[in-house]
């Protein structure tokens, strides 16, 4: 760490500042106490003045200020050492941006720099003063006369070791601890205050310590930052060691030196601490104290079942048992009996072997390599069992263990057990393997020895269900819930229906079939058909078919079955609303009559006709049937006086809403999504064809006028599910789009021709294409213009009539190359025409 005098403030980031400020606030000092503390400590006015600047620019004036007047004179040392305080404010982190952050394999290494520098071993001034403490210029002292006469002093060491009390003079304690130092004062003092002498004084003193002073320790060696740093006159070793970054990694942690006027006064053991938690932080610096950090002593390495394994270093005539220590220990899945160790004698290496009862007695050598090995992961006395038991696992191999005796230790075979046939899987010594086919069943009933079983026997009783292949039945078709169901011997065909929810309403009882797997199929045969006959209560019958494994119950529909079909009027009809189609042969007209006729304010040559696509998502009876049956059971829980065969249906209904409708394949299928994949695929392999857009619903243009004079003929269109028939009111107007002067609505003449209205919307613009004009009636028909011998004819316009003139899109300039092609031809074609005229 740099000396503090040598701080430059214009280096310093925003946030060193607000933490310096936010430190000094912690320590009870204003912005103004900061400021002189930091002149106080050697920093040149220049940059308190520009600290000065910076903490006005962050707005940070006045923060945690403190009157220095109302303080009281005898403040503990943590509020009044402004000496150190402004030591430990101003001793920003040394400048590690060189350092590697990494955590070296060496133990101990990082306990003086890390990334986020936690430990920091700041000496506590909180501390009672000590009686050995030297006294040194810089140290302020209290001095306390208390009892028959009261007086109190307060001075600092000066540079020459004096104290200078009031109306007494200098005393000389530089260089005495605090007890000699008292003797000293008391010594001076007694000549003015008489109670201070005799064996029975009856006047008192104190004197403790008040700001502590800085010392300047020199740090050199294998440091990570050697340098002279100022600390507090409490610091101890490891607070200077910390201000360096610690030992580098060819510094020793087991022999670091305090020398001091030329004599080593001191050694510290860092692995005392980290091992032992003992700090020596009794033992406390002096000024101008060295502390030597000469390179390692010998190193050795510990790999594998340690807890720390890492690089230690070793003192002479230390063992492996202390290393050991070092070390953390063993790990729990360690092998402890012998520890490998890898040495260099000389020119060479060697390999030896430490065994347990060695441990204490072998000397650890530097560039040892110990290797702490791992259990074997084998098992001394296991044998295995699994499969149909109770109870599989691992079992222990008792002396004389047998195969029944495993069995009840498992609480034996389950009821799905192959007796016929177990195996035991057994290993030999040279790790390899056999298998020994035994009867369960003999063994177990006592007609066949036991076996005796061996260490790693793996015995496998297989399940019955093991060696087959699972067997289900489906049922497809008319039921609630079609699908795959497990099989049971016996299961008859209504069986399978009551698993499957019963049957639906479109169910045909009377076209029921079994399609079952040939046992023996011949060439070209696939299934075995077997018609089926069930009552419509599914009561039982005298002799039922009987499921086979692997039947498929195919239930079709009523033959004409289909839910009701709804259509939509609306606009100028008498009764709009839903209706209901009656039959297949139901038409536009019939419904216009059951609807009422036509207002007096229709205008049916504007009528129109919606229609689902083939892309329309229909829903499926089973969603359909789902809302019903939910719209049911609101109802009834909206109504307090259900009866109680009502209550059993609203439970029902719960059980049955509460389950996901089940969809067979024939409603899933859709015909409809082939032909969109397809239609999308012709847009995407087509470059020039812009994207096709997949409508839902499409407006089919009707003659309604027609329709309703002519019933039954080619123009009353036959109804469809989900038809909406819509009769706008009398329209009156004419709407203009494309690429016309002024597009806009115009009021509709009779009599008047297309020219009439492209006037009254200012004519054709530039771009209009004019033989490609078309209007769009109100029921949707679309009429074009048409050509005859050079003459257009314009179609004709009638009311809610919508005139479209598309454009022939922006003119392309001729680029210079095209023309310079287009005149190179022509001259040729003229060249050519001359010479034949020739």
């Amino acid at each position: 760490m740099a000396d503090i005098a040598n701080i430059k403030v214009d280096e310093l980031s925003d946030e060193q500042i607000k933490e310096l400020v936010r430190r000094a606030n912690e320590a009870g000092l204003s912005e103004s106490e900061l400021l002189q503390m930091a002149q106080v400590r050697g920093v040149p006015a220049t940059e308190v003045e520009k600290l000065r600047i910076r903490l006005e620019k962050l707005s940070l004036t006045g923060s945690g200020t403190r009157s220095t007047a109302t303080a009281s004179k005898r403040e503990p040392r943590s509020q009044a050492d402004l000496n150190f305080i402004a030591q430990d404010i101003l001793k920003f982190q040394p400048d590690f941006s060189g350092v590697k952050d990494e955590i070296s394999a060496v133990f101990g290494s990082n306990l003086f720099y890390n990334k986020n520098r936690r430990l920091s071993f700041e000496p506590n001034l909180n501390m009672a003063t000590p009686k050995n403490y030297v006294v040194g210029p810089g140290d302020m002292l209290y001095i306390d006369v208390y009892g028959q006469s009261e007086q109190y002093y307060e001075a600092t060491v000066n540079p020459d070791g004096f104290l200078l009390l009031d109306n007494i003079g200098p005393v000389s304690v530089s260089g005495k601890t605090i007890e000699e130092s008292t003797g000293i004062i008391r010594n001076r003092l007694s000549t003015y205050y008489s109670g201070l002498r005799g064996a029975n004084p009856n006047t008192f003193l104190q004197v403790t310590l008040g700001n502590v002073r800085t010392i300047k320790v020199h740090l050199v060696g294998e440091l990570r930052l050697p340098g002279t740093f100022t600390l507090s006159a409490f610091s101890s070793v490891f607070n200077a060691l910390y201000a360096a970054g610690g030992p580098n990694d060819n510094g020793t942690m087991r022999n670091i030196k305090v020398i001091r006027d030329g004599k080593m006064v001191s050694t510290i053991d860092i692995y005392t601490f980290l091992v032992e938690g003992i700090a020596s932080l009794d033992f406390q610096l002096r000024d101008q104290d060295v502390i030597l950090v000469e390179p390692f002593i010998s190193r050795v390495s510990v790999i594998g079942e340690v807890k720390r394994p890492k690089i230690f270093e070793v003192k002479e005539n230390e063992n492996f048992d202390q290393l050991l220590k070092y070390a953390g220990g063993f790990t729990d899945e360690a092998f402890r009996d012998r520890i490998n160790v890898t040495r260099i004698t000389g020119k060479e290496r060697a390999v030896s072997d430490i065994y347990q009862n060695q441990f204490a007695i072998f000397s650890v050598k530097g560039g040892d390599q110990y290797t702490v090995g791992k259990v074997l992961n084998r098992f001394a006395n296991r044998v295995q069992i699994k499969g149909a038991v109770f109870r599989e696992g691992n079992y222990a191999l008792t002396e004389g263990l047998t195969l029944v005796q495993l069995i009840r230790n498992a609480d034996g075979v389950r009821g799905e057990a192959n007796l016929e046939r177990a195996s035991i899987l057994r290993t030999n010594e040279d790790l390899s393997t056999e298998v020994l086919s035994v009867n369960l069943r003999n063994i177990l009933n006592g007609s066949q020895s036991d076996i005796s079983l061996q260490r790693e026997d793996v015995v496998r009783v297989s399940s019955i269900y093991d060696l087959k292949e699972e067997i289900y039945v489906q049922v497809t078709g008319e039921v609630r819930n079609p699908g795959t169901y497990p099989y049971s011997s016996e299961m008859t065909v209504e069986d399978l229906i009551v698993l499957a929810g019963g049957l639906r309403e479109a169910a045909n009882i009377n076209d029921i079939e079994i399609a079952r797997r040939l046992v023996n199929p011949e060439v070209g045969a696939f299934s075995e058909l077997v018609p089926v006959q069930i009552n419509a209560d599914l009561s039982l019958r005298a002799n039922p078919i009987a499921m086979a494994p692997f039947d498929n119950l195919i239930i079709r529909r009523k033959p004409n079955f289909t839910l009701e079909k709804l259509i939509q009027v609306e606009g100028q009809i008498n009764s709009p609303g839903v209706f209901a189609v009656k039959s297949a042969q139901e038409r536009i007209s019939d419904v216009i009559r059951r609807a009422g006729g036509l207002t007096a304010f229709a205008y049916p040559k504007g009528a129109t006709l919606i229609r689902r696509t083939e892309f329309y998502e229909t829903e499926s009876e089973q969603i359909r049937r789902q809302r019903n049956l939910s719209d049911l059971q609101q109802k009834m829980l909206l109504d307090p006086n259900n009866t109680e065969a009502q209550e059993l249906l609203l439970a029902r209904l719960f059980q049955d809403l509460g389950k996901t409708p089940a969809l067979d394949a024939m409603e899933t299928a859709s015909a409809s999504q082939s032909k969109r994949d397809a239609i999308t695929g012709i847009s995407e392999t087509k470059s020039n064809l812009s994207p096709i857009k997949i409508k839902q619903t499409e407006a089919v243009a009707i003659d309604l006028e027609s329709i309703l004079k002519n019933p039954g003929s080619e123009y009353d269109l036959i109804l469809e599910e989900g038809d909406i028939i819509s009769i706008p009111r009398q329209l009156q107007t004419v709407r203009m789009r494309g690429d016309v002067v002024y597009p806009t609505t115009v009021r509709h003449e009779s009599a008047r021709g297309m020219k009439y209205y492209i006037n009254q919307s200012g004519g054709f613009d530039n771009r209009a294409n004019r033989k490609r004009t078309y209007v769009v009636y109100a029921n949707g028909e679309v009429a074009r213009t048409k050509s005859f011998l050079g003459l257009r004819v314009f179609p004709g316009v009638e009311p809610g009539a919508e005139v479209i003139v598309p454009t022939k899109g922006p003119r392309i300039p001729l680029r210079p190359g095209e023309l310079v092609g287009i005149s190179t031809g022509l001259a040729t074609l003229l060249l050519i025409s001359s010479q034949i005229n020739w």
